[in-house]
């Protein structure tokens, strides 16, 4: 669903130009440092340390550790 108008879509794009690439790089941080902060906000209080880092990883990047472990491997060993 988008219920931005093309009008809006372009005066926010030509604004995001007009910003250097460190002020695009700082601000991309700040939301992920923000969205990093809701997401452990809404986990549990008493999981253990490694449990904590295993829900964190899987909330932000959509995967289980184990799997892109694997992966990476995989890939390491195909070259």
């Amino acid at each position: 669903m988008n219920d931005t108008s093309r009008e809006i879509e372009e005066k926010v794009s030509e604004m995001m130009r007009a910003r250097s690439g460190e002020e695009r790089l700082i601000m991309g941080a700040s939301m992920f440092d923000a969205a990093r902060e809701i997401v452990i906000a809404s986990l549990p209080k008493d999981l253990s340390e490694d449990e904590f880092k295993r829900r964190l990883f899987e909330r932000i990047y959509g995967a289980l550790i184990e799997d892109v472990v694997r992966q990476t491997r995989d890939c390491q060993q195909a070259v």
